[in-house]
């Protein structure tokens, strides 16, 4: 049995990234199911619950914008630390200097969202772990701001505002009966954790909604 919750999220910017468009950054229309999700696990998280999305309000008009911004072109690998580790002679840093690269993003601005979601118990919970007793936890935190780290739309450099949602909010496209907005990810199938699949799904919103309950996947 799951508990439902509505958090309010709002932010200047968001960026979830299409996986077709790799160098310059490309966002959805709107926040992905599995970014909603890692907002509220970043408000609380437990090995005991799972949560599970099931609407997603867009309060405010889906505007975009474009910015040129600075990133780095490599990572430290896992292999040059482990090399590193065993005394080999590697650097472990990136010359922001020499890696420095200028790219093109749209990303969306002046974003806010209402997300509706229930948790369900799992395996990993335990004998003195309840839906009851989690559910306190999440309304308590919702109501002082609390979160393990501070949630970010798509980007850490975004982050994103919430508050728990106890009143009637409409959006913006309320009146619009059907936008479809394409193939967006759903989430990541980690039933093969070494090889993990992305999820897709159709996002149709309606009246401003999207509806996570009956969507069609595709894998």
């Amino acid at each position: 049995m799951g508990f439902g919750v509505k958090v309010r999220v709002w932010g200047d910017y968001a960026l979830f990234s299409r996986p077709e468009f790799k160098t310059e950054r490309y966002s959805y229309d709107v926040i992905t199911p599995s970014a909603a999700r890692g907002i509220l696990d970043s408000i609380f998280w437990h090995p005991g619950l799972q949560w599970v999305p099931d609407e997603i309000c867009v309060v405010k008009p889906i505007r975009f914008t474009s910015v040129r911004r600075n990133e780095v072109k490599s990572k430290v690998l896992a292999s040059s630390v482990l090399q590193a580790y065993n005394g080999a002679d590697k650097p472990l840093y990136i010359s922001t200097k020499a890696d420095i690269v200028q790219r093109a993003s749209v990303l969306l601005c002046d974003v806010e969202y209402v997300i509706s979601a229930h948790f369900e118990m799992t395996s990993e919970a335990k004998a003195t772990d309840n839906p009851g007793k989690f559910k306190d936890i999440v309304m308590r935190r919702l109501r002082k701001g609390e979160c393990y780290h501070m949630p970010y739309f798509g980007c850490r450099e975004f982050p994103a505002h919430f508050c728990l949602c106890e009143d009637e909010v409409e959006s913006v496209y309320s009146q619009v009966p059907e936008k479809d907005l394409g193939f967006m990810l759903f989430d990541m199938d980690y039933s093969d954790r070494e090889n993990p699949q992305p999820m897709f799904f159709r996002a149709v919103m309606r009246g401003g909604i999207l509806n996570l309950r009956d969507c069609e996947v595709v894998r």
